[in-house]
Parts: C-alpha cells; sequence; structure tokens
C-alpha cells in the first residue's frame, strides 16, 4: 500500500523511517501506510521553519498574512467533502460532522486571518516627562503544534490559524490514527501561496516522530492537544530548555440539569454532549447530573433520546454515531463499563455491536445510572459514548460534585432561573460553562481548561496571547 510522504519546505517529501498501518475503523480493513518521521526528518522540517522564519515571514505585513489565510480558507472550503471523506475514513467521524468539521475549520481561519493586521502594542503611561514608554507583539518563532485523532481538521486549525495570524512558521505533527486530512492541509497551503517552510507537516508516532519534535532545540514553542498524562511529558521535556507551551488536555465534564430546566431540551443536550462523535471529545459531558426530585423522569426521557441515534456506517449522511477509532479504544471502553457494573447498573448499551457493525469498532450509546463521583467511570476520561449519571439534592452539592474533579475544561448547566445560571456558571471550576446548551464553539471565544486540563487558550484574542511575545521599548526623548 501507498505510505504517506512528510510536506517539509513546500513541497512532499519521502520518509526516512518505517510506516504504519492506517486501519479504517468502520470495518478494520487497513486504507494505507503512514511514513513514521526519523530525528532526520524532523530535524528537516525544523530547518525549513526556522529558515522561513528568518527569511521574511516573521517580519511580513499583517495584510499579507490575511490575504494568503483567506485564499486557504477559500481551499479548504472548496476540498472540504475531500477532507471530510479523509477525516471518516481515518477515524470514524460520520461524514456529515467531519463534513460540517472542514466548513468550521475555513470559518475559525476566515476569523484569524481578521487579526492579523490587527495585533498591535500599547503606549505605556509614564510619570516621567519626555520618555516614550511602548510594547510590541512579536512571534514566538518556530512552533511545533501536536495534534491528536478525534477531530483533526478543527484541532489542526486551532494551532495553525492563529500561529499563523502572529507571523510564527509551524512544523504539524498529526496522529498517527488520522493524518491524511491534516497533511492535506499543509499541501493546501502551499497552493494558497504560503512561502516554503512556513507550514511543514511530519507525519508518525507520538512516542517516536512527537518526541522528537518536542526536544528538539530549534523549537522555540509546543502546542499540543491531547490527554493528560502526555501533557505533563511534553510539559517535562519542554521545561528543560524553557520552550513556550500551551496545553489542551482531558476532561470530564459536569452537565447540570436542574428541576425548573426544559427536560426535553436537557435530554436532547446531554445525549449530544456525550454521544457525538461516539464520545471522543475531551469536552464529553460525560457526567450528568441531574436534581432527583426529575432524576428517574429525566433519564427515561435520556434513555429514549439515546436509544433513537442512528449508529452505523460513518459514510452514510444519516448516520449519528460511527466507531471507535480502534480496537485498543474499543477494549478501553467496554472496560470501563464493565468495572461500572459494580456499584452502578447500565441501562443502555455497554456492549459491543454485531451484525453488519462485527467488523467494526462499534459501542452503542451507554448510559449508567446510579453512579458515584468516586467511580472510575465518573473520574477517568473514558473517550466513549457513555455517560454516567449521579443524582442531586442542592445546586451547592451539584456544583461540589462538579468541581470533585482532577479535571476542568467544560460544564454546562440546564435551567430556566437566570441567577441560577449565573451562579452555576461562576462557581464552577472550568474553562467553559454552557447555559442551556453543549458543544458550541465560537472561534472568537476562549477555550481552553482549569486544573489539569491544560494552560493557555485556543480561540479569540486571547489564542494571540500563546503565540507572540510582549516586548517593552522605553525611549527617552531629547
Amino acid at each position: 500500500m501507498t505510505a504517506t510522504k512528510h510536506f517539509i519546505g513546500g513541497e512532499s517529501r519521502e520518509g526516512s523511517g518505517e510506516t504504519l498501518s492506517n486501519v479504517n475503523p468502520a470495518n478494520g480493513k487497513p486504507i494505507g501506510e503512514i511514513t513514521v518521521g526519523t530525528r532526520d526528518d524532523v530535524d528537516a522540517a525544523v530547518d525549513a521553519a526556522r529558515r522561513a522564519f528568518d527569511d521574511g515571514w516573521s517580519e511580513s505585513s499583517g495584510s499579507e498574512r490575511r490575504k494568503l489565510m483567506l485564499r486557504l480558507a477559500s481551499l479548504i472550503a472548496e476540498e472540504a467533502q475531500t477532507l471530510a471523506q479523509l477525516s471518516t475514513d481515518d477515524m470514524g467521524m460520520p461524514i456529515g460532522f467531519s463534513w460540517g468539521e472542514a466548513l468550521f475549520a475555513a470559518e475559525y481561519l476566515e476569523y484569524f486571518a481578521g487579526w492579523a493586521d490587527k495585533i498591535t502594542g500599547d503606549v505605556v503611561p509614564v510619570p516621567a516627562p519626555n520618555v516614550l514608554d511602548y510594547t510590541l507583539r512579536e512571534p514566538v518563532g518556530v512552533v511545533g503544534a501536536i495534534i491528536p485523532w478525534n477531530a483533526p481538521i478543527s484541532i489542526t486549525m486551532f494551532k495553525l490559524a492563529p500561529a499563523l495570524a502572529a507571523g510564527n512558521t509551524i512544523v504539524l505533527k498529526p496522529s498517527e490514527l488520522a493524518t491524511r486530512g491534516p497533511l492535506r492541509i499543509a499541501e493546501l497551503a502551499a497552493r494558497a501561496g504560503f512561502p516554503p517552510g512556513v507550514l511543514n507537516c511530519v507525519t508518525g508516532s507520538g512516542a517516536g516522530t512527537g518526541a522528537a519534535l518536542v526536544a528538539h532545540p530549534g523549537v522555540d514553542k509546543i502546542s499540543f492537544t491531547g490527554g493528560t498524562e502526555t501533557g505533563r511529558l511534553i510539559a517535562a521535556s519542554a521545561g528543560r530548555d524553557l520552550k513556550r507551551i500551551s496545553l489542551e488536555l482531558g476532561g470530564k465534564s459536569a452537565n447540570i440539569v436542574c428541576a425548573d430546566a426544559d427536560l426535553d431540551a436537557a435530554a436532547a443536550g446531554a445525549c449530544a454532549a456525550v454521544f457525538v462523535m461516539s464520545g471522543q471529545q475531551c469536552i464529553a459531558g460525560s457526567r450528568l447530573l441531574v436534581e432527583r426530585a426529575v432524576y428517574d423522569e429525566f433519564m427515561g426521557r435520556v434513555s429514549v433520546a439515546a436509544r433513537g441515534y442512528v449508529v452505523g456506517d460513518p459514510l452514510q449522511m444519516t448516520t449519528q454515531l460511527g466507531p471507535l477509532v480502534s480496537q485498543r479504544q474499543l477494549d478501553r471502553v467496554l472496560a470501563y463499563v464493565a468495572e461500572a457494573r459494580d456499584g452502578a447498573t447500565i441501562t443502555l448499551g455497554g456492549e459491543r455491536l454485531g451484525g453488519d457493525l462485527a467488523d467494526g469498532f462499534f459501542v452503542g450509546p451507554t448510559i449508567v445510572t446510579g453512579a458515584r463521583n468516586d467511580m472510575k467511570v465518573a473520574r477517568e476520561e473514558i473517550f466513549g459514548p457513555v455517560v454516567a449519571a449521579i443524582p442531586f439534592d442542592s445546586l451547592d452539592e451539584a456544583v461540589a460534585i462538579a468541581n470533585d474533579s482532577p479535571y476542568g475544561l467544560a460544564g454546562a448547566v440546564w435551567t430556566n432561573d437566570l441567577s441560577k445560571a449565573h451562579t452555576v456558571a461562576r462557581r464552577i471550576k472550568a474553562g467553559t460553562i454552557w447555559v442551556n446548551s453543549y458543544l458550541a464553539i465560537n472561534p472568537g471565544a476562549p477555550f481552553g481548561g482549569f486544573k489539569a486540563s491544560g494552560i493557555g487558550r485556543e480561540g479569540g484574542k486571547h489564542a494571540l496571547d500563546v503565540y507572540t511575545e510582549t516586548k517593552n521599548v522605553y525611549v527617552q526623548l531629547r
């Protein structure tokens, strides 16, 4: 089978290392080979990025960067169907969602293109006469961007868009489980007219290729999205060279439903929060906290809504829930469900699906009721379509349960009481709180986590902070 090539210095290059099999999770069949980048490949990509940075990209005008970014956004929108197909084949996201993801990535890039010529410093007030004190915002340099497999197109853009707007160059390392979409974006950047070396893509494993990128002395910053334990390793490695880092890590988000909520809307939202993308998302509302007065009634509605999800071939537009990404992930999810049976009840799902789906890595919507917050199913990130439902008696108890977690990425509250909504949003220790909604991502809003869910923010003007350095200039005037 044909292996992918790296994209370095504006051109596709053969890899110098081994290959990994690329398996379609919907049927378990190999669809190609992924080239594993070696240290030599990483060296070449970092060198190309450094040359592009030093040879003019770092001093390019904001208007020049804006025009190039808008051209790339247009190309991504034109190739949305192709990018969607690549993502669906690689990691099993239903085609309707992956198509939407590609279009969202184009919109995200358009948003940050608007920032490219608006990144400014400040004039600093001073008490002394004949003095001018001001700041400059300058690009960090060469950025190593390491992305996961679960939303490869949009997360690629979460890294690229603000980094390019600020004038950085990039070496992208996509997951070996979903490589082809991000690699295609790098190729489209060359078509859009970005100078060679501004955007490079080296494929391979995290332990080999990714680790080499993190440790490379020519990389000024690492931006990583993925698991918390990997994030800790990256932070430790980057810290040896005092590299700048931003980390978007795991979550175990609490989705709080109050008795006064619109229960039908909340039930639909609770299902979407954890079943979309088969629960393979860091912001999944995998802890469902329900006020005891409506617990039984509400869980009945959730069960009905969950049974209505269409599970199947991810290439069908009607499919809402596709496969898990790999056999390993399937085994992991089923192990959590098996352990939850000791102390809780599996009221729906929890098994590998058979029949026409037997060759793929499919698990349907799974509901665990009667869970406690000290159970593994409620404390650890499962990354599967599994929701643990926990009753609560008071708002104070709900907030305490929500905050009793090492994570703090997201959360939600469903209520028709405006005061209650704002109170809960203020008290939950998480980076994003939705009110009567879930999963809404706005390119202009900051996204990131508290506690073990990460460092730094993506989205909006806040993302520019992690891709720029601030320089102070003090001038004594005559």
